[in-house]
């Protein structure tokens, strides 16, 4: 029976491909048609990126508070900070516009200036009724100034919610249906209805109108995502193929990768679409991700056909020797790299998983579209011309290669001292990291929406809901006023912290009954009075108009009670501390035998999911050390050539590390993702370097110097072409506006230049300075790694293909 992965078995493999080229080729052209049939079934995501599991604690809780009281970030705000909004035209128009929003469908309700209400004590009916404080357009200036009397001196229900009474902002709040909220709908009601008609507004009257809210930010953030995909596409074409052609400059080389990485992608795409997942900021990365890992293998590839084809000049040979001799090798590199992909596969989190499962099958599909079009293609081409081969030969290449051989031999002292140098400032670099679960750091930066989300933050305290939901445990006592006193010592509590906004809950509106039982005295804007409270409540019963306004604050059963803020974009740590010291007054002002106080809403589900995420973090990366420990051990049958094999390969992970201490990039989802995918992609090159080291060791009975220069020789070249290949690919990401896509990419970059001189130099020193642990005969008795010596393949042998 033929043994797997043996020099028989690609011997076979290489023969199969060889002889069945027609076939192999339309078969390829067939997936790709089916798997275009796919691209339909893609689609971008509506929902935000949850990192957390669906049975996490934090996610429970948060949909628990939204089937009692619906979702919770259906609010678009425009605001406007301008004192001539308060002009007779200007303020009938920003109505208006307020006005012209109702008749949407997608639009649930619109609270602007005109919908304010005041709250009034009606004596003979013993209600409360509503009265606008604008009954139809503003006529006169001093309409104006008694409104702005009212608003900003008589009515502290409304302060901080629709204006700012310090700076004078203004602003209006659309409710959109929540139904709407997590579909394309939203999408194209913002896009196609929202931005024109304010854009037209601004036009009209001369104003700067900010936007903000979770759906408006979601809906351009996710736009610009798209945007990017394109570019990013084109962007990794246009450097790798640049870069490869630079390396042979051979038109039909740069072509040939070019056409392989192509259909990989249309792979990747027909994969997303088969397995029905949506496009997300993660997902987004994975072509681009693809044409970067792709042209490497075609490097190798190309680059050992032409080797061969130069050393003995038989094309159908050297096709042969592509694919047996270094065929296990590149699978071994590929499976790697998905293994650091994979990894992902293991957390909780559905966003990861479904981009480890991605971007992990992606990498064995560009793996096998290499292995099959490469050889075939080259089989019905010409023998290379002299200038194709040119650059096997270029002088600084060899300057470069004696470089490195004179380093590793003469200098290995040197190069343990840097490394050891370089632990010894990262390690100190790792501990000057900071976590980061910020919202906006990673959008970007000189965006319209990124600077309107600080306008708001500075005018009203924040845009992230955060929301607290008691439960009384029993029906209809929200109203008692002791609960009523609780809640708002607790909102005593959340308005003194600075990062939060004004909170609003049914306290508010009791408070403001009070006030219109008073008619509409401010002192009395308090809670009322034991003996005030029967009489007070008994108004607000009979007033069906306040039945709207207390379902947004309590549910249906009156058992549960909702204290709505909002949150600055604040960091993990700041976040914790708040949540720290309000849960600590919750646990003062709520007996646990009598009620439960639960913390939710968007922003700390954000929160926690970055901090679950980097919890993950060394699971993930664990995960990574140990596959690939694996096929290391599957390979070399060594423990020591595991150690050996690791240690260039960890050490760059560390220095990255300590580079994002000093620099002040902190960890979060973004960076997070560095680690595993950095470290799948570096072992290739220990892979490629120790599968050469070995076919060395039995060709030159087993010496050890020799081998391992041999070895740097032959495939230094190689390393440093994809390694320059990765760096430029990678660095791509680098024109993102996205800060966490250039974050990743930028220390991705830097994390593979260390590794390829890391396998370069002190991968080789390794080996020399163990040598006698090494090289033991016995233990390389049987090389699990495909080993053909030179002499094994006869010109009889491929002259049968």
């Amino acid at each position: 029976m033929l043994k797997l992965f043996t020099k028989d078995f690609w011997d076979v493999i290489a023969r199969l491909i060889l002889r069945n080229k027609i076939g192999i080729l339309v078969s390829i052209i067939i997936i790709t048609i089916l798997f275009s049939t796919q691209w339909k079934n893609m689609r971008f995501s509506n929902t935000e990126a949850n990192l957390l599991p669906d049975d996490h604690e934090v996610n429970i809780t948060y949909n628990n508070f939204l089937k009692k009281f619906g979702e919770e970030g259906n609010l678009v705000i425009i605001g406007v900070k301008d004192s001539t909004l308060l002009t007779v035209d200007k303020l009938n128009a920003w109505n208006e516009l307020a006005d012209g929003f109702k008749k949407y469908k997608e639009v649930e309700t619109v609270i602007s200036v005109k919908d304010l209400q005041k709250l009034v004590k009606d004596t003979l009916h013993q209600n409360f009724s509503l009265q606008p404080f604008i009954k139809d357009s503003i006529t006169s200036i001093s309409q104006i100034n008694e409104l702005e009397d009212e608003l900003f001196n008589k009515y502290p229900f409304y302060d901080n919610f629709l204006f700012n009474k310090k700076t004078k902002t203004i602003r209006t709040i659309i409710y959109l249906d929540k139904a709407i909220v997590n579909t394309s709908a939203r999408k194209e009601f913002i896009l196609n209805e929202l931005v024109p008609k304010i854009e037209d507004f601004e036009i009209a009257t001369n104003l700067d109108v900010r936007v903000s809210g979770m759906p408006y930010i979601r809906t351009l953030n996710a736009q610009l995502i798209i945007d990017e995909i394109v570019w990013f596409v084109l962007a990794a074409l246009f450097v790798t193929s640049l870069i490869f052609f630079f390396f042979f400059r051979s038109f039909r080389a740069t072509l040939i990768s070019l056409v392989v990485v192509c259909i990989g992608v249309m792979w990747t795409l027909g994969i997303l679409g088969a397995l029905n997942y949506e496009i997300t900021v993660l997902t987004a990365l994975i072509p681009p991700l693809i044409i970067v890992i792709g042209i490497p293998n075609c490097i190798f590839l190309i680059n050992k056909y032409q080797h061969e084809v130069k050393l003995h000049g038989n094309k159908v040979k050297s096709l042969q020797r592509v694919i047996t001799k270094i065929g296990n090798a590149t699978l071994m590199t590929n499976v790697t790299t998905a293994s650091g992909f994979a990894t992902f596969i293991f957390t909780e989190s559905a966003l990861l998983k479904e981009f480890g499962i991605v971007a992990s099958l992606s990498i064995l599909s560009i793996f096998i579209l290499c292995l099959l079009i490469i050889p075939i293609i080259y089989t019905f081409l010409p023998y290379p011309k002299d200038r194709h081969l040119e650059h096997l030969n270029k002088r600084w290449i060899g300057g470069f290669v004696d470089w490195m051989e004179r380093m590793v031999k003469h200098e290995r002292i040197a190069i343990y001292s840097v490394a050891l140098v370089l632990l010894i400032v990262s390690i100190i670099g790792i501990y000057q990291i900071k976590i980061s679960g910020s919202l906006i750091e990673d959008m970007p930066q000189d965006s319209e929406f990124v600077n309107d989300i600080r306008f708001f933050e500075d005018e009203f305290n924040g845009i992230m809901p955060l929301e607290f939901m008691i439960d009384i445990k029993r029906k209809q006592g929200v109203m008692k006023l002791s609960t009523l006193k609780r809640m708002d010592e607790l909102q005593e509590t959340i308005n003194e912290t600075p990062e939060l906004s004004k909170p609003i809950s049914v306290v508010d509106l009791v408070k403001y009954s009070k006030q219109a039982y008073y008619n509409g005295n401010t002192k009395f804007y308090q809670l009322p009075t034991s003996q005030e409270n029967s009489f007070i409540l008994s108004y607000a019963k009979n007033s069906t108009s306040n039945v709207d306004l207390l379902k947004n604050f309590i549910d249906s059963t009156g058992q549960y009670a909702r204290i709505t803020t909002f949150m600055k974009d604040i960091g993990t740590d700041k976040m914790e501390r708040i949540e720290e010291n309000i849960q600590t007054e919750i646990d003062k002002l709520f007996p646990k035998d009598r009620y439960e106080v639960t913390m939710t809403g968007k922003a700390l589900v954000f929160q926690k999911g970055t901090t679950y995420l980097v919890k993950n973090l060394a699971i993930s990366l664990s995960l990574a050390i140990l596959l690939i420990a694996l096929f290391m051990a599957y390979m070399f049958r060594s423990a020591r050539m595991i150690i050996v094999s690791l240690i260039p390969n960890l050490i760059p992970l560390l220095v990255t590390a300590g580079l994002m201490g000093y620099l002040g990039v902190p960890i979060k989802p973004s960076t997070i993702l560095v680690f595993s995918i950095a470290f799948g992609i570096s072992v290739d090159d220990t892979i490629h370097f120790l599968a050469k080291y070995r076919q060395e060791l039995q060709a030159n009975n087993w010496k050890i110097k020799t081998s391992v220069y041999g070895a740097l020789r032959e495939t230094g070249v190689s390393m440093f072409y994809t390694s320059i290949v990765l760096f430029f690919g990678f660095s791509v990401f680098t024109i993102s506006s996205f800060g966490g896509t250039v974050a990743l990419g930028a220390l991705v970059s830097a994390t593979l230049l260390f590794a390829m001189l890391s396998n370069l130099l002190l991968l080789p020193s390794l080996l020399l300075s163990l040598e006698r642990s090494i090289a033991n005969k016995e233990v390389l008795k049987e090389p699990a790694i495909n080993i053909i010596p030179e002499e094994d393949e006869t010109d009889e042998e491929n002259s049968n293909i």
